[in-house]
């Protein structure tokens, strides 16, 4: 080289008569390409660098299709994000050709050691996707992520917060918790309260907060199935609610996202009757949603998060205290207060309705059925040790003892 550096250069002919040639730095790394390359040539599958795109190109002809397979609007929203604050930062510039298994692997243990491990799993099955459609593109010869994966926790290691299904599996709220934040809620929120509006006029407006974390705790639906809930779907003479259709992040009603997901789940009679009268309070929308927005649209998320969960937990006393930190001028001569962090999440009252569930007795395939997981391996993950727990061992150990030796 004009350098006075020593490289190696591989030369070979590809699987279309072109000639082509890659330098390295080492005599070793040169002889292991040349072994990769002349058996992708053989069997017709080599893309050379020249031919070849980046991850974030790769990246955003996946997401082409995925918009073309008219997924739900959260999915891709996923997916997009999954995209941009993740693997194109990390792997964007690099050219899917040189993408190695070991750089894929460092990326899986970057994301698991700044990520939760259910965001970890989704970025690396979304950067195996990406290059599984790169291959599909004859851009690829092989998808090094093919395999890579992050491990699933066990029950008991479910100690942090997550943004998936799964979620912080060790703060179930205890019974007492749950009982003193529907007492709480009665006091808080009426089913109707009177304002005056702005003709001087008095008007009666329907909280829905009450009847929604009654639901929620009783049920074990997810929050955007219960914002989802219509009145056709509750059978209040059958004392069950039909589980059908959930809410995305732009207030769209959509199905469920498995089959698994339609379900039917049992409710208990003050919580029926509850019901009967919210039905009566409840502002009637063209949707016939058991709890909407003013505008008669679903509500969001955020909304009950903000205007009824936080509140509730915080009227409770189920707050975390918040760390001491420097405090900091606002701009008026007053001093930043960190606010207190809610103990628990919607997500948590499903964990709850599960833990009583399991302690009724009920099997995991019934728990399976009416928590809506796609697999019951997803069951014994969430609350495995809890059905175990439900198990009297050792009345089963000295039933066996009585069935082999006959003893009474």
């Amino acid at each position: 080289m004009p350098s006075g550096k020593t490289a190696w250069q591989v030369k070979y002919v590809d699987q279309y008569g072109k000639r082509r040639s890659r330098q390295f730095r080492t005599k070793k790394e040169a002889d292991a390409y040349e072994t990769k390359v002349r058996h992708e040539v053989m069997t017709g599958v080599h893309t050379p660098d020249s031919a070849s795109i980046t991850v974030a190109e790769a990246a955003k002809l996946w997401l082409e299709t995925c918009e073309g397979e008219s997924l739900q609007s959260s999915t891709l929203k996923g997916y997009r994000e999954y995209v941009n604050l993740h693997i194109s930062p990390r792997l964007g510039s690099v050219k899917v050709s040189r993408l190695t298994r070991p750089q894929v692997e460092t990326f899986k243990d970057e994301m698991v050691a700044a990520r939760s491990r259910v965001t970890a799993r989704k970025v690396v099955a979304a950067l195996g996707a990406i290059l599984k459609d790169a291959m599909r593109r004859g851009l690829l010869a092989q998808n090094v992520a093919a395999g890579v994966t992050v491990k699933e926790r066990r029950a008991e290691d479910f100690d942090e917060d997550t943004d998936g299904d799964i979620a912080a599996i060790d703060r179930i709220p205890s019974k007492d918790e749950v009982r003193m934040m529907l007492e709480k809620a009665a006091e808080l929120w009426p089913l109707t309260v009177v304002e005056i509006g702005k003709d001087g006029q008095q008007v009666i407006r329907p909280v829905a907060w009450r009847p929604l974390i009654t639901v929620t705790a009783f049920t074990g639906m997810r929050i955007s199935e219960v914002l989802a809930l219509t009145w056709s779907n509750v059978d209040l003479r059958a004392g069950l609610v039909r589980v059908r259709k959930r809410v995305d992040y732009r207030r769209q009603l959509g199905p469920v996202k498995s089959r698994m997901g339609r379900r039917e789940i049992p409710i208990p009679p003050a919580v029926v009757q509850l019901l009967k009268e919210w039905k009566l309070a409840c502002p009637k929308s063209d949707l016939e949603l058991v709890f909407p927005f003013k505008d008669g649209q679903p509500t969001h998320y955020n909304v009950a998060r903000k205007q009824c969960l936080q509140p509730l937990l915080t009227a409770c006393g189920l707050v975390e205290k918040p760390k001491a930190k420097a405090k900091t001028e606002t701009g008026a001569g007053d001093m930043e207060v960190p606010q207190p962090k809610p103990l628990y999440g919607f997500h948590d009252l499903r964990h709850f309705a599960a833990s009583v569930f399991i302690e009724l007795g009920w099997n995991a395939k019934r728990i399976q059925a009416l928590m809506g997981h796609s697999t019951i391996t997803m069951t014994f993950d969430l609350y495995g040790h809890l059905l175990e727990r439900q198990s009297d061992h050792s009345s089963a150990m000295a039933a066996l003892e009585s069935s082999l030796f006959g003893r009474n």
